[in-house]
């Protein structure tokens, strides 16, 4: 990735937290939700072009073969990767479907994340960000968080995009998504006045995530 784009990638992620949060969270509590929902967003662009897929393999599951269980392994050829969402929802419908009512948006939210399958689910419980989206629903923030995540200014997804302005915003590699969220930590460890590796990822959140943005599912699990 260039310098210059991925400097600007993070410059946006990191005054989202100045922008949405400011009063809500502490300077050092920035990153509990800044952090889970960069991770969240990237997971959601990459399930986005498959979501059709998915939801009509869960349709089949369910009245063709009257399952009580969903299959893991059929989601996952239809999403594409070791992981998968069966809600009908992603980060942009939930911003398209919300009102001004911030417990319609958590419920809906919640309904999101019970969507995912287990392992991304102990990803977002290693993050605690149901805790998270909570408290920012409380707040009247949630809204204002994931609009600045979808916002066609940033470019999280794999693929190349265009700005509202129309410039070219570079597709997102697996590389440069780890570059980024290595220099959100960093940031966040200067902030705090912490030294590297006394961040609060703990280190199985990386691990899981690199396996799942990495690994096509037609390849083992290895986490």
């Amino acid at each position: 990735m260039d310098h210059s784009v991925h400097n600007k990638l993070v410059s946006f992620i990191w005054n989202i937290a100045d922008d949405c949060l400011r009063d809500v969270y502490v300077r050092g509590k920035y990153r509990d939700v800044i952090l889970p929902m960069v991770v969240l967003r990237r997971l959601d662009t990459l399930l986005e072009p498959s979501k059709d897929a998915v939801l009509e393999e869960v349709r089949f599951q369910k009245e063709e073969m009257n399952a009580v269980e969903l299959d893991g392994d059929p989601l996952r050829d239809a999403s594409g990767y070791v992981f998968y969402n069966t809600s009908k929802w992603t980060l942009r419908s939930l911003y398209n479907a919300a009102t001004n009512n911030q417990q319609i948006l958590l419920a809906n939210f919640e309904e999101y994340l019970l969507g995912f399958s287990d392992n991304v689910k102990e990803i977002i419980d290693c993050f605690k960000l149901k805790d998270q989206i909570k408290h920012m629903a409380s707040k009247d923030v949630l809204l204002d968080v994931v609009e600045k995540f979808i916002s066609p200014k940033i470019n999280l997804t794999p693929n190349e995009s265009t700005d509202p302005d129309g410039y070219k915003l570079p597709a997102l590699s697996n590389l440069g998504m780890g570059y980024v969220f290595e220099e959100l930590i960093r940031k966040f460890n200067e902030e705090n006045n912490e030294e590297a590796g006394e961040h609060f990822t703990p280190r199985e959140v990386i691990e899981l995530m690199t396996h799942l943005v990495l690994i096509r599912s037609k390849i083992t699990y290895l986490v």
